[in-house]
């Protein structure tokens, strides 16, 4: 993968704006995956009888807590690792973000395996120190699967060639905060990730567009030009069809009335890639606002977590962290190691060279992301 393109100076403002982006997807994210966590195997008719005629209005206990997050948060943290972990190794000669990512997951990998961080291991970084994360909260089979060995999948040989599971949409939204890459590096880049465990072109086409989709909403476009940028890098790629239709399909449903959680079911039930961009991709168009596009996005029979996810990460990325329900963001799990990564990924971002450098590094950022 060739190096991307940017380098512009930022300036104050535009750091400040670009932060709050970040966070806002990263916690706009979590909180929907937090809200969906406790209905995610439900029936929209058994969330209605245990919580209401309106659903889920609120956290629901899950794993034993209120705002408790899911695998889809937890990978999500460790593609910014990675990502993070690439930029720094840069200054090694060594640029293929698609192997830092790799590693990154392999390291989340661990955490579902391992009874809590291995001091013995510094190369780890700080994330992977995080006790909370060695959590297991329904990790999806193709990921553990994917990632069981060292051998990276890539496109030409990925790994499970036949799943086209969500679990490559849900974790994909950290590409697109990649602002000083051109769009087709971001792209390219989801898909190539995606490989590492879902090789069915529909699972890492789904991921490619997603990222895509939030690379230009952190631009500065609306929601729905996002998406038709997405369908645009997509008609280029072999196997888009069903990716397309399933956006397609998200553009019209916003056009046939007023939403509802019967609505939403059209566009599938979200465990499949397409299905899950579709559904977070309608309730993040449709959303009055965050609460409103939140609730209607885990509020049906499928996987809720994902598809509140989706949303989330979409609506924060448009509107920054400030636009958040700030009830629902107190009450998050991790909610500190999700500020603390998402701002050193803004810093390394806006500010890398101040930090590290062929020559000379800051010592902390080289033991909170080790090169090696």
């Amino acid at each position: 993968m060739s190096a991307p393109v940017g380098g512009s100076l930022w300036g104050r403002a535009d750091q400040q704006d670009f932060r709050s982006r970040v966070r806002g997807c990263l916690l706009g994210g979590a909180i929907g995956d937090a809200l969906g966590a406790g209905v995610e195997f439900d029936s929209l008719e058994a969330i209605r009888a245990a919580h209401g005629p309106d659903g889920v209005t609120d956290y629901v206990p899950a794993y034993g807590r209120r705002g408790a997050v899911t695998d889809d948060t937890q990978m999500t943290l460790f593609t910014v690792d990675g990502l993070i972990r690439a930029h720094v190794r840069r200054d090694t000669g060594a640029w293929h973000p698609p192997t830092d990512v790799h590693a990154a997951h392999r390291r989340w990998y661990r955490t579902q395996h391992e009874w809590g961080p291995d001091e013995r291991r510094p190369d780890d970084g700080w994330l992977a120190r995080q006790e909370w994360l060695y959590a297991q909260r329904a990790p999806g089979r193709a990921c553990l699967s994917g990632l069981a060995d060292q051998r990276m999948g890539t496109v030409d040989d990925p790994k499970n060639p036949d799943s086209k599971g969500c679990g490559t949409v849900m974790r994909s939204a950290p590409f697109g905060l990649l602002v000083g890459w051109e769009p087709q590096l971001v792209f390219q880049l989801g898909v190539e990730c995606a490989a590492q465990t879902h090789g069915h072109p529909t699972g890492m086409l789904a991921a490619g567009a997603f990222a895509a989709i939030v690379h230009a909403l952190v631009r500065n476009d609306d929601l729905d030009a996002a998406v038709q940028k997405a369908l645009a890098q997509l008609a280029t790629r072999p196997g888009h069809e069903e990716t397309s239709e399933a956006l397609r399909q998200a553009l019209g449903a916003v056009r046939q009335g007023l939403p509802t959680p019967e609505r939403v079911a059209s566009l599938g039930e979200g465990w499949t890639a397409e299905e899950a961009l579709a559904i977070g991709v309608y309730c993040a168009l449709v959303a009055q606002d965050i609460r409103h596009g939140l609730l209607l996005a885990v509020n049906h029979g499928g996987d809720s977590d994902s598809t509140g996810s989706i949303c989330g990460n979409l609506l924060g990325a448009l509107h920054g962290e400030t636009s958040l329900p700030p009830a629902w963001v107190a009450e998050l799990e991790g909610r500190s190691t999700i500020l603390e990564l998402a701002d050193d990924f803004a810093m390394e971002m806006t500010q890398g060279p101040a930090l590290h450098g062929p020559g000379d590094s800051a010592d902390i950022w080289l033991e909170r992301y080790p090169r090696g």
